[in-house]
């Protein structure tokens, strides 16, 4: 089953869409298969991405392997310090 990155193709701010596009650059060099959700097309993907988040004010990017809520930008980046993005992936 592949990674689910909830994102928004309209982005507030500039830090946002570079945060989104460092997720996917990452998943795409390390041949991670993954499917996009436009949260700003469809608010139902904006309730299930809150929902799988446990944060009714949750922000895109949000990760989830299945139905198995991974993380946000900031806890990605730390499983890639610390060498454990299979882990927190849940490869």
């Amino acid at each position: 089953m592949p990674v689910t990155v909830f994102y928004s193709s309209v982005c507030g701010s500039l830090e946002m869409r570079k945060r989104q596009d460092r997720i996917i650059f990452v998943l795409s060099s390390k041949n991670i298969p993954y499917k996009l959700v436009d949260i700003s097309q469809n608010s139902d993907d904006k309730d299930l991405m809150r929902q799988r988040a446990g944060d009714p004010t949750a922000l895109p990017p949000q990760i989830c392997n299945g139905d198995v809520y991974c993380g946000d930008f900031i806890a990605f980046e730390n499983a890639i310090e610390m060498e454990e993005l299979d882990a927190f992936l849940k490869l």
